[in-house]
């Protein structure tokens, strides 16, 4: 009798619940959105809702998207700082990879303009134009520093890397936004307003992940203090 005690009581134990992600859908709600502008434009290409001088408006277009992406995949970290919500978290890769897609969309049209993918043989021009023009030079140049950022934005890259030098190595997004906002800056003939508000945003993102840095204890002799990631 004794044996059949703790038989009856695990028996009557209710089964542990599985956790269930609320969230799950969220991840893939932003990849179909961040890419229906693709289809927006295509559209308007066809229907001639492009302007008269369409590569140019599907450039400035592309351009935009990818840096407004890379800035709210920046602003995940500042959201979770100042209100504690995780989901930012959560998409902060898809934004990542949106914002990279659309970098080498706007490169892309780029060249299609120069000739290289139409049949035309532009690529002497090209460098010229990237080595000639420095509003050329730092997009360019932030669109390389992005397909690293890109390639080890997957789970094993961590492990393979380390997380100093993955840490390290994922900075680079910083250099990355000044990059796009000089070349968006510069880029603009007159009215400066829209840069200089990509600018304004990106800086005071930068300076919330500062200031929170500032005030994260650090681990003193004996493992008193505890950290907390930035």
């Amino acid at each position: 009798m004794s044996k059949a005690a703790p038989s009856t009581a695990s028996a009557a134990r209710p089964a542990p619940r599985r956790k269930v992600n609320k969230l799950g859908w969220l991840g893939p709600a932003v990849v179909v959105g961040g890419l229906l502008p693709v289809v927006v434009m295509i559209w308007d290409y066809q229907t001639g809702a492009l302007g008269a001088n369409p590569v140019q408006r599907a450039q400035l277009q592309t351009g935009i998207l990818a840096l407004a992406l890379l800035m709210l995949s920046l602003a995940a970290t500042p959201v979770r700082l100042i209100t504690g919500l995780t989901w930012p978290a959560r998409i902060r890769k898809a934004l990542g990879l949106l914002a990279f897609v659309y970098a080498s969309l706007h490169v892309l049209v780029y060249l299609f303009d120069k000739g290289i993918l139409n049949g035309g043989f532009g690529l002497q021009t090209i460098v010229d134009d990237i080595l000639k023009r420095p509003f050329i030079t730092v997009g360019f140049l932030a669109w390389l520093l992005l397909i690293p950022l890109t390639l080890t934005s997957f789970k094993n890259s961590v492990k393979k890397l380390g997380f100093a030098r993955w840490t390290a190595l994922h900075r680079l997004v910083y250099v990355i936004i000044a990059l796009g906002v000089v070349h968006y800056w510069w880029g603009v003939k007159k009215d400066h307003t829209e840069p200089l508000i990509y600018g304004l945003i990106a800086a005071a993102l930068l300076l919330v992940r500062f200031v929170y840095s500032r005030r994260k204890p650090s681990k003193k002799a004996g493992g008193v203090g505890k950290t907390t990631s930035a």
